[in-house]
């Protein structure tokens, strides 16, 4: 059994990747193809959302959002310290201080009861992250925000591209959306690649000038970029994918479903809460363990593949050592930290399969 099966999906859509392939092979525009332009004109579509500039990764959309705001040396981003590193790493390589802000203990997600008071005269964004497929509050947070003197929103949706918010798609929540198009991920590529997302015509085109070094035209860079360009071949694979992409978050949530189901009123094990006005797409299954070690003991003598993402929260990452938190800090984050088990998630996930991760969860 795989932990994430990237495989299956290619019985439904292979010969349209390999004729997508086959296309930028022969045309040779390797990057910033006409794909890219077509994955744009897809995603915008699918989020309903005005502008969609496609990048080199979901980690390089982040420094690139922070970039078109102006965030530099002196500022502060507010973030959650339970989430993978390049969150609170894009906000040190603009030059500016993370800040964190403890999680929800139903969702997991940026806490809005502790936002406020989080908030000083250097906060320049706030990047909640969509932690396992569901967005945060996002429309709490950004009433806090605007109160707050339009502080921008960052939303990471590096997990959850294809949930939704009250109805409203993630990555279509605030002032820009980022999401990740690693293989992993709900929406994944067969390499890096991300997205910026924006109703900002300004804020749009300044992406899209530091993705490709801070160019306007030949010759002509008026701001500092990087080298942020989406490759033509991830594009042209995400296309076809995009288009079963519905058909493949309903099926996620049925995997979910069943999962929840069958590990309902086991003792010391909970399954992933979803929060009001949310749904989730499922990144990953998530569930608490009181005793993780047994769970996962159990769960790889049945032969299972199991994963405890985010062990180590990143207020205790020696690089953050700088930032001063100490231990009980972020005492929900820390309850989480010590008890989260991912299972395995895909949308080919099969029944007989699931049971038998069920049977190794319940003992």
């Amino acid at each position: 059994m795989e932990f994430i099966d990237l495989k299956t999906q290619q019985e439904h859509i292979g010969d349209e990747i390999r004729e997508r392939i086959e296309t930028v092979l022969q045309h040779g525009r390797y990057i910033l193809g006409p794909e890219v332009e077509e994955l744009e004109t897809a995603l915008c579509d699918y989020l309903g959302v005005k502008h969609s500039i496609g990048v080199s990764s979901g980690t390089d959309s982040l420094l690139i959002a922070m970039m078109a705001l102006g965030i530099g040396p002196g500022d502060e981003v507010i973030t959650v310290p339970y989430t993978w590193i390049s969150t609170a790493e894009m906000i040190a390589l603009a030059g500016a201080k993370p800040v964190f802000v403890d999680i929800q203990p139903d969702t997991w997600n940026l806490d809005p009861e502790l936002l406020e008071a989080a908030i000083t005269e250097n906060t320049k964004a706030i990047m909640p992250v969509g932690i396992y497929g569901q967005t945060a509050d996002m429309r709490a947070i950004n009433e806090i925000a605007q109160r707050n003197g339009n502080i921008p929103v960052i939303e990471d949706a590096a997990q959850s591209f294809g949930a939704t918010h009250h109805g409203v798609k993630s990555c279509n929540l605030s002032t820009i959306g980022s999401t990740s198009f690693f293989p992993s991920k709900p929406l994944g590529g067969y390499g890096d690649g991300g997205a910026v997302f924006t109703n900002d015509d300004e804020l749009a085109e300044k992406m899209r000038q530091i993705r490709v070094h801070g160019q306007a035209g030949r010759n002509h860079h008026p701001l500092l970029g990087v080298n942020g360009r989406l490759d033509s071949i991830q594009a042209g694979l995400l296309i076809p994918k995009l288009k079963i992409f519905p058909n493949e978050i309903r099926l996620r949530q049925e995997v979910a479903a069943r999962y929840s189901e069958g590990i309902a009123g086991v003792e010391g094990v909970s399954a992933p809460i979803i929060g009001e006005g949310n749904t989730s797409v499922y990144a990953q299954y998530t569930i608490l363990c009181e005793d993780r070690p047994a769970v996962e003991a159990r769960l790889q003598s049945a032969g299972v593949p199991c994963v405890a993402y985010y062990a180590v929260p990143l207020h205790f990452q020696p690089v953050f050592d700088s930032l001063g938190y100490e231990k009980g800090d972020f005492p929900v984050t820390e309850q989480v930290s010590d008890r989260c088990l991912s299972l395995p998630m895909s949308p080919y996930l099969g029944a007989e399969d699931q049971e038998k991760v069920i049977s190794a969860v319940v003992g």
